[in-house]
């Protein structure tokens, strides 16, 4: 069930925000508020954010439903709330350890892998395609009668990070315990089960960000955030084809990078 959360009793009866309210409800005081709330672990709603990361492997629509409670309770599409990318952050951590353990990787080696894939992979990566999503969505996507609305910034962010859990999980957990037995071995089995985890993993990206944007009733004509299946599964069938192995590709690029 989605936690209760009581109507904020400053809106008013046409469900406009007051004057004060308005002000407290600008992308630089939401913003001020999430930060503060990164550093205060009791006050964040640990369960409820690993039943997102459960839901967004079973059920990812159901997620959303609850963006659009947020809304109606709260006045803003994205999370109020950190604990969802502390969890990730952790995940992130964890998975990483693990990848530098299977690819033989020293202390120093792994910490250093793991602040590339934290500052660069994740935040630096994630802030880019947040941006990026973030303009083409208010830039094209807006129904021409909506224009009173936009996409906010940090909703762009969760949609990513939603969508980066999924995948995260897959390719640094899961594939882990297929990499030195079966993936890396010159083998046909061995990049048909590396390359189907990446195609499962970068298409649940895919579908989790389109149900992210299609969640938002302003928007228009994002079924085309699903274009992108038809080169990714092209290109699958092409690396099995020519024999591509896209893990061996990104450890080799792992332990380039810790040089």
């Amino acid at each position: 069930m989605l936690p209760s959360t009581a109507v904020n009793s400053s809106v008013q009866g046409n469900g406009v925000l007051n004057s004060r309210d308005a002000a407290r409800h600008t992308a630089g005081a939401k913003r001020y508020k999430y930060l503060r709330r990164l550093f205060r672990f009791r006050q964040m709603d640990f369960e409820f954010a690993a039943w997102q990361m459960l839901y967004l492997f079973t059920s990812p629509q159901r997620v959303y439903r609850n963006f659009h409670y947020r809304k109606q309770t709260k006045d803003q599409w994205a999370r109020d709330d950190p604990a969802f990318l502390v969890l990730l952050s952790i995940w992130l951590c964890v998975s990483t350890i693990g990848f530098g353990f299977v690819l033989d990787m020293g202390f120093f080696e792994t910490i250093k892998l793991l602040l590339w894939v934290v500052f660069i992979d994740c935040v630096g990566v994630g802030l880019l395609i947040s941006t990026l999503m973030w303009f083409i969505s208010n830039k094209y996507l807006v129904k021409r009668q909506s224009r009173d609305y936009d996409v906010e910034w940090g909703y762009a962010f969760d949609v990513h990070l939603n969508a980066f859990y999924p995948l995260l999980v897959i390719l640094h957990f899961i594939q882990l315990f297929f990499i030195n037995h079966v993936i890396l071995t010159d083998t046909f089995i061995g990049y048909l089960v590396g390359n189907t985890l990446w195609l499962i993993a970068v298409g649940y990206y895919i579908y989790v960000t389109f149900l992210g944007y299609s969640a938002l009733p302003f928007l228009k004509n994002t079924v085309i955030l699903l274009y992108p299946f038809a080169p990714l599964i092209l290109l699958y069938g092409l690396s099995l084809a020519l024999g591509w192995n896209f893990t061996r590709a990104l450890c080799s690029f792992y332990k380039y990078r810790v040089k």
